[in-house]
């Protein structure tokens, strides 16, 4: 059977960029790709590269598996479970390590970006967390990853290491390849539109939370950063927040840039930033009755254990192989 693979960590509750760049799209490709299934999981360890409260992550953790599901994606063919709960993920990212260069890692963007914030006490997981993250991958010899093109330079590091352990072993492990969605894929700040929407943004205003009321979402996209030219027209570098708002529109809607200038042609910011608040205020509300709906059943937790216990097998399976592969442990 054929896999694809996906993960997100639980920092904080997920955001309509999240939402639109990547769990949306991942619905769809349950309907796309009937014939795979599905991996996904709750990257709790990536999340612990920086310290975190236990009790708010272990929170956290069940809040975005109940959301996953809140989202729509079908259980059929589905494996949902947490990252931490499958030991092969650390083994294999160990294993991995072998196969990594320093130069590789020091190169990758988001390692340099976190760590010139962070400037004091860096764990090294940070540096080694895209070993991680390509073991997440290969544990279940994914066909393909849905990716944001922030994580584009991780996916190409996790081909990388695939193809250098096949050469050195034989052919072992599936070369992944990116699922990349054309719309929606990279939803920008509110507030700082040249940035990325982002649950770990210092301005709670930046953003929009799948479980935020009514009332927050449209003051928040009331107050979204635009220009004064007054003129709905798609420009990310003259007119990003505008631009911005346009994407989250057209991502909700199905609709195409070319129609939204159109549709809009002759109306206001303020107008047009209530019609974007309206198609995400009915977007989120049924999955927000959904989400409260299974957070308070026990439904959950049996669906993850389920989850957990078929990808532990398989995962259990690969890290053995690869270890007799390169001669470790007893020969039995």
């Amino acid at each position: 059977m054929k896999h694809i693979v996906s993960g997100i960590q639980p920092t904080g509750s997920l955001n309509i960029g999240t939402y639109l760049g990547s769990i949306r799209n991942f619905v769809k490709l349950q309907e796309s790709y009937p014939e795979h299934h599905f991996f996904l999981f709750i990257a709790d360890l990536h999340a612990i590269t920086v310290p975190r409260d236990r009790i708010a992550l272990r929170k956290t953790i069940k809040e975005l598996a109940a959301l996953y599901l809140a989202c729509g994606l079908k259980r059929e063919k589905l494996s949902l479970f947490v990252q931490s709960e499958i030991p092969a993920h650390s083994q294999m990212a160990y294993l991995l390590q072998c196969f990594t260069y320093m130069g590789e890692l020091e190169r990758m963007t988001q390692y340099k970006e976190k760590s010139q914030r962070q400037v004091a006490g860096v764990a090294s997981s940070l540096f080694t967390y895209p070993v991680l993250m390509a073991g997440d991958i290969l544990l279940y010899d994914a066909e393909y990853v849905p990716v944001g093109e922030d994580q584009k330079q991780h996916l190409e590091l996790t081909r990388d290491i695939a193809m250098r352990v096949n050469k050195r072993v034989g052919e072992f492990f599936t070369v992944p390849k990116p699922l990349i969605p054309k719309v929606g894929a990279r939803i920008m700040s509110l507030i700082e539109p040249d940035k990325k929407m982002s649950k770990s943004d210092d301005y709670i205003k930046s953003r929009i939370l799948l479980l935020d009321d009514e009332v927050i979402i449209r003051k928040r996209i009331m107050s979204a950063v635009t220009d004064s030219d007054q003129t709905i027209r798609f420009d990310k570098s003259e007119k990003p927040g505008i631009s911005n708002l346009m994407t989250i529109y057209g991502a909700i809607t199905n609709t195409s840039i070319e129609t939204i200038e159109k549709q809009f042609e002759t109306t206001s910011y303020q107008d047009f930033k209530k019609a974007v608040a309206d198609v995400v205020v009915a977007e989120l509300k049924p999955i927000q009755e959904r989400y409260q709906a299974i957070i308070a059943s026990d439904d959950l937790d049996r669906f993850l254990d389920e989850g957990s216990a078929y990808a532990a097998r398989i995962a259990a399976k690969k890290v053995a192989k690869l270890n007799h592969k390169l001669g470790l442990g007893r020969k039995r």
